[in-house]
């Protein structure tokens, strides 16, 4: 995985991840979420729509059985959860592949299901569990423009390694 590691101490530190990450959104992006149930994905999806401005009375959720919940924003939330698809062909028949393309933000729960759909362009956040609070957080930028845009956030002393 080529990019950057981090680590995100408590959920202070990640409102201020995810509120970047929101910033830093632009139409038709996808943020792809891997790491172990309980690493903090839906935790992270939640501050992302706030940074997008999703209003409060639009509870962020984990759509695991639903898999796809969408929130009003700045640009539309697209919050997908591939844990109960076995594989890309599902991903494929239910056509979700094409949120990716949309015009909001599409952020992705336990992507590697569908990893061969999933555009080169994306954002990937590997996340573990380091401590009861702190989660250690690989980040593979893709072949699109997310490494410059998120550059100055992590030249910021806290997120350095």
């Amino acid at each position: 995985m080529s990019g950057t590691v981090f680590f995100l101490r408590n959920l202070q530190e990640t409102a201020v991840f995810a509120k970047q990450l929101a910033i830093a959104a632009e139409p038709g992006d996808v943020i792809c979420l891997d790491g172990d149930l309980g690493a903090g994905k839906t935790a992270l999806t939640q501050q992302i729509a706030k940074g997008l401005g999703v209003p409060d009375s639009c509870y962020v959720t984990s759509p695991s059985f639903s898999i796809l919940h969408e929130y009003p924003g700045r640009i539309p939330l697209y919050h997908m959860d591939f844990y109960r698809l076995a594989d890309e062909t599902e991903v494929e028949d239910l056509g979700f592949e094409e949120f990716f393309y949309f015009s909001g933000l599409t952020v992705i729960e336990w992507s590697v299901r569908a990893e061969a759909l999933i555009p080169s362009s994306r954002l990937l956040l590997k996340i573990t569990i380091e401590e009861s609070l702190i989660r250690r957080v690989e980040v593979d930028y893709g072949d699109g423009s997310w490494e410059k845009r998120l550059e100055s956030f992590f030249a910021r002393e806290q997120f350095k390694k």
